[in-house]
């Protein structure tokens, strides 16, 4: 008994699989459409926002009964669209997939720059704050690079150029946060060197003054007094209504008086 329940739970286990991994039937349609690419196509753009799924079915219909026409072009960056529609972290990765396939079957294309442009966005669009996982955003930013690099005039580009403001104002903030936790720590080698990573990765940076700040203490307090003079001047000269210029003077007249270091004798 124990092993005809054991094979039926089996058989029906089998019978679950093989639904699952089975494909989903091209739509029923008429002669005069299934003989048409455009016809397929604009049948699959009435699906294309209700029923997405079953709008893939349609194009992809097209792609396969005309490969080399305009509508399988069109049809194969439709697919993409949908599923980044979708807007989920599944079908984001789905819709960036398609999207590079688009450009690997179709790189002279008017829209390659777009659908480069939407495989950045499928990782721009889940970026976290700073002090959280920028792995996204590293994403995001080659990518967006890319769309400048291959497709320099296109709308895209400027589109694009926005959004690596944005990704790098993050990563700016993200490093500047690990900086400050160093600092706090009193571990200033490492606070000095991340504060350093900040002014040459990302000079647009808007919180360039705190960086000066707390990359200059973190020297003084390191015993390198000499070296933060630079960034204190550099805060008070280029920030002054900064919130941090204020103790930055404190600090240089500080400096100042103290006595100059005694050169060392050598024997």
């Amino acid at each position: 008994m124990k092993k005809l329940i054991a094979l039926c739970l089996l058989a029906g286990a089998a019978v679950v699989f093989a639904s699952s991994c089975r494909k989903a039937a091209p739509p029923a349609v008429a002669p005069e459409i299934a003989s048409s690419d455009e016809a397929l196509f604009k049948e699959g753009e009435k699906f294309q926002k209700k029923d997405p799924e079953k709008a893939r079915l349609y194009f992809r219909q097209v792609i396969d009964s005309f490969p080399r026409s305009f509508y399988a072009q069109r049809a194969k960056l439709a697919i993409a669209d949908t599923y980044y529609a979708e807007g989920d972290e599944g079908n984001l990765i789905l819709a960036a997939t398609e999207y590079q396939d688009f450009i690997r079957t179709y790189p002279i294309s008017p829209s390659a720059a777009y659908a480069q442009y939407r495989i950045a966005l499928c990782s721009f669009n889940k970026i976290l704050k700073p002090g959280r996982d920028q792995a996204k955003t590293v994403q995001a930013l080659a990518e967006l690079k890319k769309v400048i690099a291959v497709y320099p005039t296109s709308e895209e580009a400027a589109k694009a150029k926005e959004n690596i403001t944005v990704c790098e104002e993050y990563l700016a903030e993200h490093n500047f946060l690990i900086g400050l936790h160093y600092y706090k720590g009193q571990a200033f080698k490492a606070s000095t060197t991340r504060f350093n990573e900040i002014l040459s990765q990302y000079p647009l940076y808007t919180g360039l003054d705190k960086v000066y700040f707390y990359l200059a203490d973190s020297y003084r307090q390191w015993t390198k007094p000499e070296q933060s003079i630079p960034f204190f001047t550099k805060l008070v000269t280029d920030y002054p209504k900064s919130p941090f210029a204020k103790k930055a003077q404190e600090l240089l007249k500080e400096l100042a008086a103290m006595p100059a270091p005694k050169p060392e004798i050598k024997k």
